[in-house]
């Protein structure tokens, strides 16, 4: 069975750091664009940042500087590590795969067929 399951959200204080990962099941995480998004009640869908199977990144203007995402092959998981947090990083944390791109990823959410459950972020001021 092809799934991502998501892990490492919770509840912090502005300035805090948070590490989310992503175990990818019946799929090679490395094989193809990942990325990271993210969303709150009655907005659409956000890319925060992807990463193609050459380690380029991209990121969204809100989080650059603060937020880096990352993979370990050997154990299949994408990682998105976040510091300096604020309040309006509050949101349900979402990672994808773009199974048909592995070079070239975008932000937009609708490039990505393939999610995970979500996991949930707080960031309290």
């Amino acid at each position: 069975q092809v799934q991502l399951v998501e892990s490492g959200g919770g509840s912090v204080q502005a300035g805090g750091s948070l590490r989310l990962s992503c175990v990818g099941s019946g799929y090679d995480v490395s094989s193809v664009c990942m990325g990271w998004f993210r969303q709150t009640p009655g907005k659409d869908r956000e890319g925060v940042a992807v990463i193609d199977i050459d380690g380029v990144t991209t990121y969204a203007h809100s989080v650059q500087g603060r937020f880096t995402i990352s993979q370990d092959n050997a154990k299949n998981t994408l990682y998105l590590h976040m510091n300096d947090l604020n309040p309006q990083d509050t949101a349900m944390y979402y990672c994808a795969a773009d199974q048909y791109r592995s070079r070239g990823c975008s932000l937009g959410s609708w490039r990505f067929p393939l999610w995970g459950q979500g996991t949930q972020v707080t960031v309290s001021s």
